[in-house]
């Protein structure tokens, strides 16, 4: 197969991606397949890296690859003729780029959003993952633990703060008494559109949460407030489009005061993985239910990873997020989770693909038209 990784990207999960990428690029096998990688620039600039640069990847385990300008651009075209989805843009000509697959490894905004997914669809592109609006929903927090309550799945209680309320004097000192009488001290605070904990915070005062919402604000219009939760975090992989399969659960055991941006990628050891997590088999097999309930909910396809608190005095399970394209780097729970399952990380890129392939498929066959 042709397949296009792409990268990079309008977020600030930038370098995430970056990392994510070099790991998936890594573990493609060049033999059976021809890889070409796609580089979206933070300027939003797509650019089609050199082979040298894939070589570079595959020779060195710790090298992350590059999201420099070269002299190939990338355009996407829409309508179906013959330079039409992804073409080369050099010297002043248009040429295809023969794609048979996509392989979005975009974190966050611009990314998992919807918004490259829709673009794929216009250009009749296979892509890996969620579709449009599974993914645009995924994205929104308020949205998801909307869905997921109204299917009558656990979730932990939230207020949703808007800009345009925080701008308001009034309307953002009512929203305040709530969180104080709902609440107890700390709370958690997150923008509703962006992850990997980016922007996220912990307040434990009326003071620490004024600075965490406006914290939170600089990354999106709306926001969440959440009580603390003393709590496991248990994370589960999900993969499918129409018979949907879940992992065996893993454990996240954060060494910072919570599992932020910088356990998550920065410090090596920000954070301890249990695979699998500590559980009893019924608790194993309560989460991988949710998990999948909560992904069919969503109307998920090809993958995922289901995030759950564990409430340590009750030992309730509570759906916190879902990520449609999780971490794919070398220390990401997603592939570590599927690989305890009995699917090595080649493999899983494998089925993947195929998913992303069968959807196209399946999608492709349905009538447009009444003639």
């Amino acid at each position: 197969m042709r397949i296009a990784v792409i990268y990079g990207g309008k977020t600030g999960e930038h370098e995430v991606s970056q990392v994510s990428a070099s790991s998936v690029a890594r573990n493609l096998d060049s033999e059976k397949h021809t890889v070409n990688l796609i580089s979206i620039t933070k300027e939003g600039e797509w650019f089609l890296q050199p082979q040298s640069e894939l070589k570079r990847i595959k020779e060195d385990p710790k090298a992350v690859l590059s999201d420099g300008k070269t002299d190939v651009r990338i355009a996407v075209i829409p309508g179906g003729g013959v330079k039409t989805g992804f073409c080369k843009v050099e010297e002043g000509k248009i040429l295809p780029l023969e794609t048979d697959i996509v392989f979005p490894v975009l974190h966050g905004t611009y990314g998992e959003d919807g918004l490259p997914q829709g673009l794929f669809e216009m250009a009749e592109l296979p892509y890996c993952g969620c579709d449009v609006m599974s993914s645009a929903v995924s994205m929104d927090k308020e949205k998801t633990k909307q869905i997921w309550q109204t299917a009558g799945l656990p979730i932990v209680p939230f207020v949703t703060i808007h800009r345009r309320e925080r701008d308001d004097d009034e309307a953002f000192a009512s929203i305040m008494k709530k969180i104080e009488r709902d609440f107890e001290w700390p709370v958690f605070v997150k923008p509703c559109k962006a992850g990997s904990s980016v922007g996220a915070g912990k307040a434990s005062s009326k003071e620490e949460l004024v600075a965490a919402v406006d914290e939170a604000l600089l990354w999106d219009d709306k926001i969440l407030v959440e009580p603390f939760v003393e709590a496991r975090e248990i994370e589960c992989s999900v993969t499918g489009f129409r018979d949907i399969t879940s992992y065996i659960p893993g454990e996240i055991i954060p060494s910072h005061e919570f599992y932020d941006y910088d356990a998550k990628y920065i410090d090596p050891d920000g954070a301890a993985l249990r695979i699998p997590a500590d559980l009893e088999d019924d608790k194993i097999r309560e989460v991988r239910d949710i998990a999948i309930k909560a992904f069919k909910a969503l109307d998920g396809c090809g993958f995922s990873r289901i995030d759950f608190f564990q409430d340590k005095k009750t030992g309730a399970f509570f759906l916190n997020e879902i990520n449609t394209i999780p971490g794919f780097t070398n220390i990401s729970m997603f592939p570590k989770l599927c690989e305890a399952s009995g699917l090595p990380y080649g493999e899983l890129l494998e089925k993947l693909m195929a998913l992303g392939i069968e959807r196209f498929k399946a999608m492709r066959s349905l009538k447009t038209s009444r003639k």
